[in-house]
């Protein structure tokens, strides 16, 4: 919501803007703003208190906004489905607790003595150390556990899952 009060403002001082320069090229003269605004950076001196804080503010502004493009968002958080009888919520998910909740069904596959989840955006990568049973046995289960509890993590967009399994014998 903030982003997009900050872009709608932006969007209106743009588009006045916009509508002072295309009046200026049809032959009308600028706006007051304008004129005001380029008679005093004209004829203020470059080493000027002001005009040195505004390039600062400029600057500072600036690299603010190319480190806030450049960082991911919420990409920590899954989001989860909302109900289509119910008041619409948005509820998130941290991935290292919806990797802790598909761990703990991992181990409760007979035969693994391990797991390690990943969980990322649209894939959960499993990989199950296998003590005993066939470790084609041990993936087919581990992968129809995961499903479910994936289902019940009720994602918004489910994950695709990724089985490894492998044999330890130490």
């Amino acid at each position: 919501m903030p982003a997009a009060l900050v872009a709608a403002v932006i969007l209106v001082l743009a588009v006045g803007a916009l509508v002072d320069v295309i009046a200026v090229r049809a032959g009308r003269p600028a706006a007051a703003w304008r004129r005001h605004l380029a008679d005093a950076l004209a004829t203020r001196p470059v080493d000027d208190v002001w005009m040195l804080v505004g390039a600062g503010v400029a600057a500072v502004v600036g690299v603010w906004l190319v480190v806030l493009a450049l960082t991911p968002g919420l990409r920590h958080w899954l989001p989860l489905r909302s109900r289509a009888d119910g008041p619409r919520l948005r509820a998130f998910l941290n991935r290292d607790g919806a990797a802790d909740l598909l761990r703990d069904a991992a181990m409760r596959v007979p035969g693994v003595s391990r797991a390690r989840i990943r969980v990322r955006r649209h894939r959960v990568k499993a990989r199950a150390d296998v003590r005993f049973r066939d470790l084609q046995q041990v993936r087919d289960d581990l992968t129809a556990v995961l499903d479910d509890e994936s289902d019940r993590l009720a994602l918004a967009h489910p994950p695709r899952i990724g089985v490894r399994v492998r044999r330890r014998t130490d």
